[in-house]
């Protein structure tokens, strides 16, 4: 199977223990109790205490826990990661922003390493829909009310 990062589509990997379809995820996942006060981070850190307990590779940073995994453990550990505060009787807000990319693992490090290569200038920038690359338009071209009201053309990494 060839994996090609520009294409539309992937050939999707099937997994060999289930055979079932392999969807790799990449998702940032947000768990935490409202109505507590001010403080919430011992009700996060329950959550997140069931994210890393689930094996799949994760990091957590200063609004999320990003996890890399088949879509199906993906899913399943956001719900166990609010239902750890759901059950406790607390009224849970679980907010999960998802990339699937058959074909693609590894992609929690990839992608970051994508994204440094092309600011340091080793890697060219993706072309998009047969235009100039859209990364090529530098921040410092930005008009200034480009930069204020993020109208400026972004590169996407996914």
């Amino acid at each position: 199977m060839t994996i090609d990062r520009n294409a539309v589509t992937q050939e999707v990997p099937i997994d060999p223990e289930t055979g079932k379809p392999y969807l790799n995820t990449v998702a940032a996942i947000q768990v935490s109790a409202n109505g507590v006060g001010s403080e919430v981070s011992p009700y996060v850190a329950q959550a997140v205490e069931v994210i890393r307990e689930s094996g799949l590779p994760q990091e957590t940073n200063a609004l999320f826990t990003n996890v890399e995994g088949d879509l199906d453990e993906v899913l399943k550990v956001a719900g166990e990661a609010a239902k750890k505060l759901a059950e406790q009787g607390y009224r849970t807000s679980l907010v999960l922003h998802m990339d699937i990319r058959p074909g693609f693992t590894g992609q929690l490090t990839e992608k970051p390493k994508i994204v440094d290569a092309i600011l340091s200038g080793k890697s060219e920038c993706p072309a998009t829909n047969n235009r100039r690359p859209a990364c090529a338009r530098d921040r410092r071209q930005m008009t200034a009310t480009e930069r204020l009201h993020g109208t400026g053309r972004r590169m996407s990494i996914a």
